[in-house]
């Protein structure tokens, strides 16, 4: 990671004095950085880009400023101060400045060693922010019929976060499973699946090596893929490939949506563990409990899973997993990056209804007040339930943007 530091320093103040005050300032932090005196020229270059509001009397010429800042960096503005010298009135006044044209923005201010912690603690999810630059993923088909409201902004998405998209049809999916030769060795759960399902485990395991052909061939870092259409195509599911892919660090989300991919990777880059793509099927207002279901889920994220069919159809086979019990985070992203929820529950048990998506897991909020969320204003309807609190981290990513 690199940190640049650029300042603003108003021509009224004694140069000797201001330059005395930086270097105690600035020596008191202990961090590494590069220096930029009153020179924005590479004002973004930097994966952290700090500016030393040094004096007041700086407030215009930032003003001035702030359109050459804008073409060269679109993330937030982080206004360090050491409170000598008005710095603070000044960084004040450009904030809300910053704020009332629609920009994020910070002032890193307070002691030194609370803002030498802000600053790695910036600094490490600049990093995760970096990690995502250059991520392929794959829209495998289209999104779903019934995604209404799930739509993306690809542009918005590669300005951002720097992750590509690239349509594929699913007849290439189709394509790779028939002209596949290779032999996949059962392993866990598949040598004893049930008997009534073992005609549809050829067929799923098919479906498994033909998605890895196509993560090959396009370079993926992850994929969705209308899955309902293999249904109608080969009379499976995709659920056993998703769940497989996913416990391999291949991010695989279902029914072609796309803001839940994105959450998806925006995750697994922040924690470093796969997520759960559900949706909301029973909410109880005054507890703050709500139960999530979907038919696929990572192995990696159970401590055990059966086999059934999948549940629309009835057909192919579906995963019931068993979640350890515990805290988790829900989280979901719009597909324009303009709107984002996360809260943090219990998973206090796991269900195995007949009448549900196969995997069933009961969520209880930490906070029962975030419920109205999903009365009134949710983002969709598939969310994504990862293990451990990470609300705080999340949140600092997003507002980084």
């Amino acid at each position: 990671m690199s940190i640049g530091i650029y300042t603003l320093t108003s021509a009224l103040h004694d140069v000797q004095s201001v330059s005395a005050m930086t270097k105690e300032f600035l020596g008191s932090l202990k961090i590494t950085f590069d220096y930029r005196e009153n020179n924005f020229k590479d004002y973004g270059s930097y994966d952290l880009n700090l500016i030393y509001v040094r004096t007041g009397g700086t407030e215009g010429f930032f003003k001035e400023l702030l359109p050459d800042l804008q073409t060269k960096s679109c993330h937030s503005y982080y206004l360090l101060t050491s409170g000598l010298s008005n710095s603070l009135a000044a960084s004040m006044e450009i904030l809300s400045y910053l704020r009332q044209q629609g920009l994020n923005g910070e002032i890193i201010h307070g002691k030194a060693s609370y803002i030498s912690q802000r600053i790695k603690s910036l600094e490490q999810v600049q990093s995760i922010r970096q990690s995502l630059h250059g991520k392929r993923l794959g829209i495998i088909g289209a999104p779903s019929d019934w995604l209404i409201s799930s739509k993306f902004n690809k542009e918005i998405v590669k300005k951002e976060l720097g992750i590509e998209f690239i349509d594929i049809p699913i007849e290439e999916v189709v394509h790779e499973m028939n002209n596949s030769s290779d032999t996949l060795v059962l392993s866990g759960n598949e040598e004893s699946v049930p008997s009534n399902l073992k005609e549809s485990l050829p067929g799923a395991l098919q479906i498994y090596k033909g998605l890895k052909s196509i993560i090959y061939n396009y370079q993926l870092h992850g994929f969705t893929i209308r899955c309902f259409d293999l249904l109608e195509k080969i009379h499976n599911t995709g659920c056993l490939a998703l769940a497989k892919l996913n416990s391999e660090g291949i991010v695989s989300g279902c029914e072609g949506d796309v803001p839940a991919l994105i959450t998806m990777m925006i995750s697994q880059a922040l924690t470093g563990t796969s997520g759960f793509q559900a949706n909301p099927s029973r909410i109880d207002p005054e507890t703050g409990e709500l139960l999530f279901a979907h038919c696929t889920i990572p192995l990696n994220m159970v401590e055990r899973y059966e086999y059934d069919t999948h549940y629309e159809s009835g057909i192919g086979i579906g995963i019931r997993g068993y979640m350890k019990k515990g805290p988790v985070t829900i989280f979901k992203i719009s597909g324009d990056l303009t709107r984002s929820f996360v809260a943090e529950g219990e998973l206090i048990r796991n269900e195995s209804s007949v009448n549900l998506c196969r995997t069933q897991q009961v969520i209880r909020l930490s906070d029962v007040s975030r419920i109205s969320y999903f009365l009134r204003e949710p983002i969709g309807n598939h969310h994504i339930i990862i293990f451990g609190h990470h609300q705080a981290l999340i949140e600092e990513f997003m507002q980084l943007g």
